[in-house]
């Protein structure tokens, strides 16, 4: 199959699952090319075969595409408990897609993909995974778990953030990141990998009281790994024509008129230090940064999270 075309094919999120699943299989089709060869056949339920163990689950078709041997695994028990936090503020939903496909996607529909993914690989591997969604409320919360109805339910949550979209521009939601992850740091009993969804656009004192909640969830041993959601194109390189436009905060409703070259130099100057600054500060609070670009692809997001269960077990 041409996971790309089919990908193409597709006109919208109907079918989160199926997008999800196809995203997987062009991700790890992908890494069976390339060094992550052996890491990527054990992750899609097969692990290495150890001389001495029964042949009896060898999986000779994957060895004859290979020349190496792996062995089918059946039966294994919940290993890693996931905790995936989406960031729902209106600012998520930029940039503005009339239909949000797998062609054209804004940063909350990039989280929203992505995250199923990684779910998709957990419900491979018989992982447990929970999901926070917050905005200017705490959105929705759930505890891990790793049954198919379980898995559903969080599918339709994922839905349910994509298909509001158009809502935001008529009811903007800014947030107060920190004080829902506060309460996820309180909720979050038994040690898990915690991943962030979110674009991190905080003034100075919010981002000092953001990485305290952070560490809140360091302190509790969880692992965490901030997903830095961002258009590249549009919010980093500030790609746009130079005819006279009106810039809104879709948060605030505050707005300016300005005509895009007067203020691209020192516009991406000034993203650039604070990117910079992000990294700097994650960093020094043991938290992994990564640059989640919408219009790179989720490859980084499920490379990053087969290494970081790896380290993690």
């Amino acid at each position: 199959m041409d996971i790309k075309s089919e990908l193409h094919k597709t006109s919208g999120f109907g079918n989160l699952e199926l997008l999800a699943c196809q995203v997987v299989e062009g991700f790890i089709s992908g890494m069976h090319k390339s060094p992550f060869h052996g890491f990527s056949a054990e992750f899609a339920e097969h692990k290495i075969y150890n001389p001495g163990e029964s042949t009896k689950h060898i999986d000779w078709k994957l060895y004859a595409k290979t020349d190496r041997l792996y062995t089918k695994r059946y039966e294994e028990e919940t290993n890693l408990r996931c905790h995936l936090i989406v960031d729902n503020s209106s600012s998520m939903h930029y940039p503005a897609v009339k239909e949000p496909s797998i062609t054209e996607l804004n940063k909350i529909s990039f989280s929203a993909l992505a995250s199923a993914a990684i779910m998709n690989l957990m419900k491979k591997q018989r992982d447990a995974v929970g999901m926070s969604i917050y905005s200017d409320t705490y959105d929705f919360y759930t505890g891990e778990k790793g049954s198919d109805r379980h898995h559903h339910m969080l599918l339709d949550q994922l839905n349910g953030i994509i298909n509001t979209t158009r809502s935001h521009k008529e009811q903007p939601k800014g947030t107060d990141t920190y004080k829902h992850l506060h309460l996820i740091a309180e909720k979050l009993k038994r040690r898990s990998l915690v991943f962030l969804f979110s674009d991190m656009l905080q003034d100075d004192v919010e981002q000092e009281q953001l990485f305290e909640a952070l560490q809140h969830l360091k302190y509790n041993k969880h692992e965490v790994i901030l997903f830095h959601t961002y258009s590249k194109e549009k919010e980093y390189n500030f790609d746009f024509d130079n005819s006279p436009k009106k810039f809104v905060d879709v948060e605030s409703g505050a707005s300016i008129n300005l005509y895009a070259d007067s203020i691209r130099d020192i516009y991406k100057s000034s993203v650039e230090t604070y990117f910079k600054t992000l990294q700097i500060k994650c960093a020094q609070y043991r938290i992994k940064y990564i640059p989640a670009i919408i219009e790179n692809g989720f490859s980084p997001i499920l490379t990053t999270f087969l290494v970081e269960r790896q380290k993690f077990l």
